[in-house]
């Protein structure tokens, strides 16, 4: 079940003193499929590819990646098999145009073809489109998410071109039930943790809380940990999204909440407990051993048992080290993702309240799927991208894919509805959110110009100060001073008076 990987991630020498744990008994690398009994070492030849592939990918791995031992064994699970994908759909066209007899429903005829070339077009990205950075369980799994994102684009792209009256009535075509204005559930109303007018159940305000949203919520930080890699950015987004929600229930009433909902169960359980379940799982992530072998080739079924649950685990582990306050450039590429991930928390919320979708609706869990599928590549090629510009020339495809999702989501909302956006929001909020754009603005101009500058000029004066000038240099040969460059071409006046003699 493995199968050479790309020139990024093919068969490298396990590196012991690396920051990835490498070291494991031989009963565990028999287990995990790593080594094979009975063969105590590799062969000339392959002993020659490894160390060869590591000389060449050295240049470009970084400290923060795990170097990765695969055999190369590449079975029919990991061929190509696009001659086979086309003669199977050839031959379901074949079927629907000469055996089945054409409906004459007209409403059922575009469904189905709408359907149809959704499915050709699915077909074709996942034996034809360009693979990402990930490639387990299979490329091909992550190939079907990438045509699926463009197709989700494509069709947001057709529903912000209709109209809002129109473009609520399609949502219909894909449910019937949909297209009606739903009232949004107010989540605020009574606050007291413990209500001693109700003696039968004194905490009830609490238990009503107690939805589907709450494991929703440690499930989404603790996949969403996973993508970002990094605890001060999960948390400022987590928190920045309560603000959020401060600050914009006066047009969302689903916003509306009690405080110890916004900090008690939202930051410190669910999203605090996923954080660090998330964390927990990097953590691990990065001291498992990467080192992978064919599955026909490990001798006991124990040993296939895991490596068959290690197909579902990374083929190789990178720590994302954004370092945000290196330079300027990272700092405003970081503030920017944690922009772009508020913005698509938002439009969850916004997107439903404007198409008139039930929060319960499957429509919303798909898009949370989706989501989920799409962000840790998107997040993978962004860090790419930022960390070394001169392999990477340029944005990965999922990260633009879903950076200009995020966009034209939010376009929909605004053209959906214009007045719930251009609600005046509260002026104390004003003042707060001006505040912070005001501390973040100032920060960033002492970080990144007065600092630097005014440390650029200590160490000018200090270098200035430690160096002699040459009238402060003490003169050689005792009290002689150093003659001149004319001296030591034609020689002193006294020699030339006795050459003369």
């Amino acid at each position: 079940m493995t199968k050479p990987e790309s020139k990024k991630s093919s068969v490298a020498s396990i590196n012991a003193t690396g920051k990835c744990a490498t070291a494991a008994s031989a009963a565990e690398q028999v287990n995990n499929g790593s080594i094979e009994p009975g063969c105590p070492s590799q062969s000339p030849q392959i002993k020659g590819g490894v160390m060869k592939q590591t000389s060449r990918e050295s240049l470009y791995r970084r400290n923060t990646e795990c170097e990765v031992y695969d055999d190369g064994t590449n079975t029919f699970f990991w061929r190509a098999h696009t001659v086979t994908v086309l003669f199977i759909l050839t031959c379901a066209l074949v079927y629907v145009t000469l055996l089945e007899e054409t409906p004459q429903d007209t409403a059922y005829n575009t469904k189905r073809g709408i359907v149809a070339s959704i499915l050709v077009f699915l077909c074709f990205g996942v034996t034809q489109a360009k693979d990402g950075p990930f490639t387990r369980p299979h490329p091909a799994y992550w190939r079907f998410w990438l045509c699926v994102t463009v197709v989700y684009e494509l069709f947001l792209i057709f529903i912000l071109f209709q109209t809002v009256h129109d473009g609520r009535q399609f949502m219909k075509y894909i449910d019937p039930k949909l297209g009606v204005p739903l009232p949004e559930r107010d989540y605020g109303g009574n606050c007291l943790m413990y209500d001693p007018g109700n003696t039968t159940d004194p905490f009830h305000n609490i238990w009503d809380k107690m939805d589907g949203f709450v494991p929703a919520h440690f499930l989404g930080w603790y996949i969403k940990t996973l993508m970002i890699r990094d605890w001060w950015m999960c948390m400022i987004i987590s928190v920045m999204f309560e603000f959020l929600e401060y600050s914009l229930e006066h047009q969302l009433p689903n916003f509306s909440e009690c405080w110890w909902d916004h900090w008690i169960m939202d930051v410190l359980l669910c999203n605090g407990l996923g954080i660090y379940c998330g964390m927990k799982t990097l953590a691990w992530l990065s001291m498992k051993p990467y080192q992978w072998q064919g599955l026909w080739n490990i001798p006991t079924y124990k040993g296939k048992i895991k490596r068959i649950a290690f197909q579902f685990t990374p083929y190789s582990w990178v720590k994302f080290e954004w370092k945000p306050a290196s330079t300027v450039q990272r700092w405003l590429a970081v503030l920017g993702i944690i922009f772009m991930f508020l913005l698509a928390e938002l439009n969850t919320f916004y997107l439903k309240f404007v198409l008139w979708m039930p929060p319960e609706h499957y429509l919303v869990l798909l898009r949370l799927v989706f989501f989920v599928n799409v962000g840790g590549v998107a997040m993978r090629e962004i860090y790419d991208f930022m960390d070394d510009p001169k392999f990477h020339k340029k944005l990965g495809q999922q990260a633009w894919l879903v950076a200009a999702i995020t966009v034209t989501e939010f376009l929909i909302v605004v053209k959906y509805d214009p007045n719930t956006i251009m609600l005046p929001i509260p002026f104390s909020v004003m003042q707060c959110w001006f505040l912070g754009i005001v501390l973040i603005a100032t920060w960033t101009v002492w970080r990144f110009f007065i600092r630097d500058i005014t440390l650029r000029y200590k160490e000018t004066r200090r270098r200035k100060q430690e160096v002699p000038t040459d009238r402060e240099r003490p003169l050689g040969n005792g009290s002689a001073s150093t003659p001149s460059g004319r001296s030591k071409l034609n020689g002193s006046s006294e020699t030339v008076r006795q050459r003369k003699s």
